[in-house]
């Protein structure tokens, strides 16, 4: 039993590092900015963000507008590993995907992960899909 628990030890010690060696690599993605400095609360700087399976991004989203902004994107979130979250230099580090990301004034929410399984994975800005607040992640 002794032995068996010390092979788990070394295991998880070994998925930690590699996890740890693929967030080096990072890429820092273009910004998705909701809102805009001209007014247009429902401006969308870009629709689709395409990424790679088994690649380490940094993913920027930056609210402009006016507007209370509820980021989802529950099967991105389900498919991806996530490093962790940083909103003013706090990090959020979690064992499970967010339900979703708020943005009740202006500013920035940092999101590293590794983007694990290919697919099409719709994003939108809950109560705001009709005014064109939607887009989609495209993993290869």
């Amino acid at each position: 039993m002794r032995l068996l628990l010390i092979l788990l030890a070394a295991l998880s010690g070994l998925s930690q590092a590699a996890a740890m060696d693929l967030v080096r690599g990072r890429t820092d993605l273009p910004e998705l900015v909701l809102g805009n400095d001209d007014g247009d609360d429902f401006a969308v700087s870009r629709k689709e963000i395409e990424l790679e399976s088994g690649k380490s991004y940094r993913l920027s989203i930056t609210a402009k507008g006016s507007k209370e902004y509820k980021f989802f994107a529950p099967e991105l979130f389900r498919h991806i590993w996530i490093n962790q979250i940083v909103i003013n230099h706090l990090e959020i580090h979690m064992l499970g995907a967010p339900h979703h990301l708020e943005f009740d004034d202006q500013g920035t929410i940092h999101v590293e992960f590794v983007a694990i399984r290919p697919g099409e994975y719709p994003w939108f800005i809950q109560g705001l899909e009709s005014k064109g607040m939607t887009g989609r992640f495209i993993v290869k």
